[in-house]
């Protein structure tokens, strides 16, 4: 075997190794109802509640914001979240600081059923230049018919 062949085995090895380790070493899988997002300078998580809304009824977002680089939390900032479907309704709302470090509430009213295109827009004050993420797709669901209770249709009985 080269020695060209034995360094590349190595390395291979090497990487094969930090990866696990790497994998080890993170913790729990990721929630699939957390939204991740970047900006420029922002990492953002936002959540719903209830998850997955449901039309015609308030959905209240927490929205996360720490910045990129160091990961510390950016507690005091504005932003906003907002969404549009296939028949171009719209909705969108500013955020309210929460309690938590880089922690940000919203709700927001989505008309009809179906996907929705959203996006956040954040800045750490009025004097920067509002940064907005990709948008992501959310899917949402029926209203509840006024005959069932919100909490058992949610939960699948």
């Amino acid at each position: 075997m080269s020695r060209r062949a034995l360094a590349f085995g190595w390395v291979a090895v090497a990487a094969l190794g930090a990866a696990a380790l790497g994998g080890c070493a993170s913790g729990p899988p990721d929630d699939p109802k957390v939204i991740r997002l970047w900006t420029d300078d922002y990492y953002i998580r936002v959540t719903s509640d209830p998850s997955p809304p449901r039309a015609l009824e308030r959905v209240q977002y927490t929205v996360i914001v720490q910045d990129k680089k160091t990961r510390q939390p950016i507690d005091v900032g504005e932003g906003r979240i907002f969404a549009t479907n296939e028949d171009r309704k719209n909705t969108d709302n500013g955020f309210e600081k929460a309690e938590q470090p880089g922690a940000y509430k919203t709700t927001l009213f989505f008309a009809t059923a179906g996907p929705w295109a959203m996006g956040v827009q954040f800045r750490r004050d009025s004097t920067q230049k509002l940064q907005r993420t990709n948008d992501w797709m959310q899917e949402v669901k029926q209203a509840t018919e006024p005959s069932q209770d919100a909490a058992k249709t949610r939960s699948g009985q």
